[in-house]
């Protein structure tokens, strides 16, 4: 186990909690961020993207994005976020639908044409990886951008899809 693993294990027994399929992180990754272990887990993620010649890292809206501009600052490349309200300024876009179980809502994605090329390799961050709809959204909008998706990561893979790269699994938990 690495070290951002080992440091986000008892950052979780220690002011975290695990209720079945809910892991609250609250007090240091998705509510109140930690800066110092963000970057520890960023540093962490982009050595294991570093070979791959990402051109963008692509998130969703909100929680993705601590991490994203972490991993992105490490990796020296800019980062878009996907939207969950179109603004009016944002005339051409990509958009796909995305379910949030922790919220039980539904909500569209939007990421301007104006911040995605075609053939541009991306990397998708995010804090957790569940049942797969932001995923299944981002991957929507890669195929209708015409880019391309070199690698998935997240802070803790609660779901069965071995090619999202993360820090924790489920299993870890237990």
């Amino acid at each position: 186990m690495n070290q951002a693993a080992k440091t986000l294990l008892e950052r979780i027994k220690t002011d975290g909690a695990i209720d079945g399929q809910v892991i609250k992180v609250d007090l240091f990754l998705n509510h109140m961020v930690d800066t110092g272990l963000m970057r520890l887990i960023a540093r962490e993620l982009a050595n294991r993207f570093a070979d791959r010649q990402i051109d963008k890292i692509l998130t969703a809206e909100t929680s993705g994005i601590m991490l994203a501009q972490a991993v992105a600052e490490e990796l020296d490349v800019p980062f878009i976020y996907a939207k969950k309200k179109k603004p009016l300024t944002m005339v051409d876009y990509y958009a796909a639908a995305s379910y949030s179980f922790t919220k039980q809502e539904s909500t569209t994605l939007y990421v301007s044409k104006e911040v995605l090329f075609p053939e541009e390799r991306l990397l998708f961050i995010d804090d957790f990886f569940a049942r797969g709809s932001t995923l299944k959204a981002i991957e929507e909008i890669v195929d209708q951008s015409h880019t391309v998706l070199v690698g998935k990561a997240v802070i803790i893979n609660k779901g069965e899809r071995e090619d999202v790269e993360s820090i924790l699994t489920m299993g870890d938990l237990k």
